[in-house]
């Protein structure tokens, strides 16, 4: 006899498969990044909401997929950045908690240098070590 939260994960198995299934392809990885970019604005912070752990299980596959299949190109903190946001589908207006539109571009266009803080918050953002904006 199946207890009531297994027969509950198989029941709703179909859908959250896709969610906690390693990527293969660009096809599999693409929406992974979709889900994780939605749950970080569900959960922002909260270390206590109900989805947190679907949240860091999302971020582990992203990552691991990301280390495998789209290495970092060496360069400096301008180019991570760029790399990064061009992988994630990401705007300069996409991260306010690294600095504003305006700040970010002119990262991206070599007027100003990043930051400790702004190099915090991406590494953070992009679960990457500092090293990677160095």
């Amino acid at each position: 006899m199946m207890s009531a939260n297994l027969k509950q994960a198989v029941d709703h198995w179909r859908y959250v498969a896709p969610l906690l299934t390693k990527p293969e392809t660009e096809e599999d990885f693409s929406p992974l990044v979709e889900a994780l970019d939605e749950l970080l604005d569900l959960v922002g912070d909260d270390e206590s909401h109900p989805l947190m752990g679907l949240m860091h299980q999302l971020g582990d596959l992203v990552s691991a997929y990301e280390n495998e299949h789209l290495p970092i190109p060496q360069g400096d903190g301008r180019t991570a950045l760029a790399f990064l946001m061009e992988q994630h589908h990401l705007g300069q207006s996409d991260l306010p908690e690294v600095a504003t539109q305006s700040v970010i571009s002119e990262i991206l266009n070599g007027k100003r240098q990043l930051n400790i803080r702004h190099i915090k918050a991406l590494s953070e953002r992009f679960n990457v070590s500092a090293d990677t904006f160095f």
